[in-house]
């Protein structure tokens, strides 16, 4: 049956879009062992819960526990509590540490692998030193590992906003890990993505940044599992992958070029933790399943025609590329209404998202068209873009 949904264009007019049928994607019997691949996963707000700009993030645990089900069974890993799932823009450390004991046991139950991030977002915006970031880091590592969740070492505003150099970010870093229990991923996020991270490692300029990265993961190479490289600059990622030790992963967070980043140059290539994996899951396992055969052709033909898909979401603004996540939730039947902690469903306009259902309905990645259509003309409808 032909599916079709109303859209509006830039112009201002509307258009009639036809539903592509949609792709059978095939699950795969165990998670792909050509690459470790993380997808970067949002989450889901209660839809009764005043979930408006600075009060406390409230949950819809069953809908943000199905999400990660979902993902694991696509043999994907679940990268908890990342930027993905609003940290810094509306999940606080209360939410934050139940959403990552739920994940923890849900992945213990299927056999699943998780990673978490620890930052120092628990603490004020302004400390009074140093000291008290390594605190604020120590305490989030600690309740990660606690878990059982590989800790990922995100970026602090706080040590942006206090380090006058180099030398201060090495020192913090140094501290955090020396002491861990287990390898950790260490996540460089671009101030694309945050703008509080501008100048992160001691410098604006990204090639002295990186030295002082590359010096920080030699001197702890033992207790680095990986780096997480959030720059959406497809060459500098290549170039940190030589600069590194040869026992340190590059886990790629370039929502732009991960097709070509994932299947390397043939000496050397990125995994992926990826946000962008969460909204293609299921085209990213197929992807996948076909490197494990050593079909790369058939990989970049999977992967392809998300790209679009994928820089459109993180396009600018690009920290507000969370709303395209969750909108693609909603439409795949994931949430029950399209809302998100400290209301930043609001993030992205009408034209914007109209242009993501575009999107994922070319790349095949609209599990359910008839809902995905229904969805799509309520939202229009209560925004008043069509009648």
């Amino acid at each position: 049956m032909t599916t079709a949904v109303s859209l509006p264009r830039d112009d201002g007019t509307i258009e009639r879009l036809v539903l592509r049928e949609p792709v059978r994607w095939q699950r795969p019997e165990t998670a792909p062992d050509s690459r470790i691949a993380y997808a970067a996963v949002h989450v889901v707000a209660d839809p009764l819960g005043h979930n408006a700009p600075g009060l406390p993030a409230r949950l819809d645990w069953e809908a943000t526990m199905s999400v990660r089900r979902d993902l694991w069974s696509w043999g994907l890993g679940v990268a908890e509590a990342m930027d993905t799932a609003q940290r810094g823009m509306g999940l606080d450390w209360t939410a934050t540490r139940e959403l990552v004991r739920r994940t923890a046991a849900e992945a213990r139950a299927c056999g699943g692998r998780v990673v978490a991030g620890a930052a120092t977002d628990q603490a004020p915006p302004v400390l009074n030193g140093l000291p008290e970031v390594v605190a604020a880091y120590e305490e989030q590592v600690a309740f990660v590992e606690g878990t059982g969740a590989t800790a990922v070492i995100m970026a602090s505003r706080q040590l942006a906003a206090l380090a006058a150099g180099p030398d201060d970010y090495l020192g913090v870093y140094d501290r955090i890990l020396s002491q861990v229990a287990a390898p950790v991923v260490l996540h460089w996020l671009g101030d694309m993505f945050d703008p509080a991270l501008t100048g992160y490692w001691g410098s604006t300029d990204l090639d002295a940044a990186t030295k002082t990265f590359v010096t920080l993961v030699h001197a702890h190479a033992s207790v680095v599992d990986g780096v997480k490289v959030s720059l959406l600059d497809a060459e500098r990622e290549a170039r940190l992958r030589e600069l590194l030790p040869p026992t340190v992963r590059v886990y790629t967070g370039d929502d732009f070029n991960y097709p070509e980043l994932i299947l390397g140059d043939g000496e050397r290539f990125s995994h992926a933790l990826l946000g962008a994996f969460s909204a293609i899951a299921p085209a990213a396992s197929a992807a996948l399943q076909r490197l494990d055969q050593g079909d790369d052709e058939g990989f970049l033909e999977i992967l392809r025609p998300t790209v679009p898909l994928s820089r459109h979401v993180f396009s600018t603004p690009t920290q507000y590329y969370k709303t395209g996540i969750a909108f693609l939730a909603w439409l795949n039947g994931f949430q029950p209404g399209f809302t998100m902690v400290g209301g930043l469903q609001s993030g992205r306009s009408v034209r914007h998202l109209a242009q993501t259902f575009r999107l994922a309905d070319a790349a095949g990645l609209l599990r359910d068209p008839e809902l995905a259509a229904r969805r799509m003309e309520r939202y229009l409808s209560v925004a008043g873009a069509v009648a």
